[in-house]
């Protein structure tokens, strides 16, 4: 990735020579290029600022610097590349996780960083009509700082830190705060009892030590659930309290369920291969990059007994059609099936439904005998021709 900066102030820029982002810089995965703003004001004493019309305090940064700046940097790079241009600032859209994600699939980035009041408005204009930019506002908080270079160490650390072989263990990615809209499980390191205070021992919760890794994540998990509840209760969706199908639990997936959905998927679609006669069955070829991306395109819950994860189905709204909900990766592990909760998991997912909706879609393969018993049982009915799927079919059912 290229990330260029412009800054009255470049020297600001030096920590991204630090730690990881810096060995990044020197690996070769980020070109980083800072330009200092007054290179490109023409008087002799540099300015790049002036009074605001209509009047008021402080000062407005000049369209002539930032014009010729943008101009050099837009203009540097190769087979008509252009840059997405991010100006930070307290009147932007927020900065989230999922916007460092979507930041980190780009190949080029550019950051002005204004200072005083802000920058000309007529700079924004003039980078998306004639430089044909694609400019985005956007904001750390809901605070003010004297300048966007802070902000610019920040979202450059957060979208750098995504991009593949920063991260030495890209498995340490999954369960960070924010990744899935809840926030990190605590964490503990040896020693397991901890004097702080002569006579004060300070213990690791017991269920870290019992090696019982379902036991485990059942733990951690309810750890996010309750941190996020206390801290940021905004971040937690309804359904995250707790939702309960007959014994079992149900909540809305994370990204850090992913594994045990995509090994539970596998476990499900095996008798479905074999019906179809087919390997070539979307649950049990994708990768967990995959399930990860499926977890953030739909909505999928998970139903666990004792930290078991033994449930699974999802849902959406049809990219193409407003008033159809999709439902999809109906699963119950094998030693739980026939005992209803595939039924009840299938209610689940049409009692999410939103206003608006239409009718329920399904898809699954044309052999799937056992599976279309149970779908016409529960009111859907196959579409005429091939399925969204070679090999499949589509069934529909009408919201009453």
């Amino acid at each position: 990735m290229r990330v260029d900066v412009i800054s009255i102030f470049p020297d600001y820029l030096a920590p991204l020579e630090l730690s990881l982002i810096g060995k990044a810089r020197r690996d070769g995965r980020i070109d980083l290029r800072v330009h200092d703003l007054r290179d490109f004001a023409r008087d002799r004493h540099r300015t790049v600022d002036d009074t605001p019309y209509g009047g008021g305090a402080g000062m407005v940064m000049k369209p002539q610097p930032w014009s010729e700046a943008l101009q050099h940097v837009a203009g540097s790079g190769a087979d008509g590349a252009r840059p997405r241009l991010v100006v930070p600032g307290p009147g932007g859209m927020p900065f989230t996780q999922a916007m460092a994600r979507e930041l980190a699939q780009e190949p080029w980035l550019a950051f002005a960083c204004g200072r005083y009041e802000g920058i000309d408005e007529r700079v924004y204009e003039y980078a998306a009509d004639d430089l044909g930019l694609e400019v985005s506002v956007v904001s750390l908080g809901d605070y003010v700082l004297n300048g966007g270079e802070v902000a610019v160490l920040a979202m450059v650390e957060a979208v750098a830190r995504l991009l593949p072989g920063v991260i030495g263990n890209a498995e340490s990615l999954v369960e960070e705060s924010h990744e899935d809209g809840l926030l990190e499980y605590p964490v503990y390191t040896k020693p397991a009892a901890w004097e702080s205070a002569p006579g004060r021992t300070r213990e690791v919760p017991p269920v870290l030590l019992s090696g019982d890794h379902h036991a485990i994540a059942a733990w951690r998990h309810q750890q996010r659930l309750d941190r996020t509840a206390r801290r940021r209760p905004d971040l937690l969706h309804g359904s995250q309290a707790g939702a309960r199908l007959g014994d079992f639990d149900v909540a809305v997936a994370t990204a850090a369920d992913a594994p045990e959905i995509l090994t539970l998927s596998r476990a499900c679609w095996v008798t479905e291969a074999q019906a179809n006669e087919s390997l070539v069955i979307p649950p049990l070829v994708e990768t967990i990059e995959d399930t990860v991306a499926g977890i953030g395109q739909w909505t999928t819950w998970t139903v666990r007994g004792a930290g078991r994860l033994v449930g699974s189905v999802r849902g959406r709204v049809a990219p193409d059609d407003p008033t159809l909900w999709q439902i999809g990766r109906l699963m119950v592990a094998p030693d739980l099936q026939g005992r209803g909760l595939g039924r009840a998991l299938l209610a689940h997912a049409e009692a999410a439904a939103p206003p608006g909706t239409a009718a329920y879609w399904l898809n699954t393969g044309v052999r799937s005998d056992r599976n279309l018993r149970i779908y016409r049982k529960a009111g859907y009915r196959v579409r005429a021709g091939e399925g969204s799927f070679p090999g499949t079919v589509d069934l529909t059912k009408p919201r009453r």
